[in-house]
């Protein structure tokens, strides 16, 4: 699966979740996006859900934005690096990010952060439209 059809399946899933939240406020609506509660209500939110296991080990984990609003990829490739093709980085260059190279691919591998996934930048950031929370993530 590629990047864009992972992100663009997940969109609609969070519209569908969403739409189950119509009349609720916007902190009643990331706590139920708490792992604990998704885990057991959406199942099909998240792979890792059927497992009970996190993407990040962290107490008060929220799914709110599962996908980070600083990470870009392009399909294509963004650009050539040391005869290998970026597909994937960090726009804020975060400090507890990283990259990993397989052949000649290189991506941002972001299991070491977890900005997006506290309460207090969710907050910042809500939007009930979560597109336009990730509007730049494509690059």
């Amino acid at each position: 699966m590629t990047y864009k059809e992972w992100f663009l399946q997940h969109a609609k899933k969070h519209q569908n979740i969403l739409k189950k939240l119509e009349d609720k406020t916007p902190s009643d609506i990331l706590e139920y996006f708490k792992f604990e509660n998704m885990v057991k209500n959406e199942q099909d939110f998240c792979l890792l859900y059927k497992e009970n296991k996190k993407c990040h080990n962290i107490d008060d984990l929220n799914c709110y934005l599962c996908a980070c609003p600083y990470f870009r990829f392009n399909d294509l490739g963004i650009k050539e690096e040391n005869n290998k093709t970026l597909y994937s980085f960090c726009s804020i260059n975060s400090k507890k990010g990283s990259i990993f190279e397989v052949e000649n691919n290189i991506h941002q591998d972001c299991s070491n952060c977890v900005i997006p996934h506290k309460r207090n930048f969710i907050k910042k950031n809500f939007d009930r439209y979560w597109l336009n929370i990730m509007k730049n993530v494509e690059i």
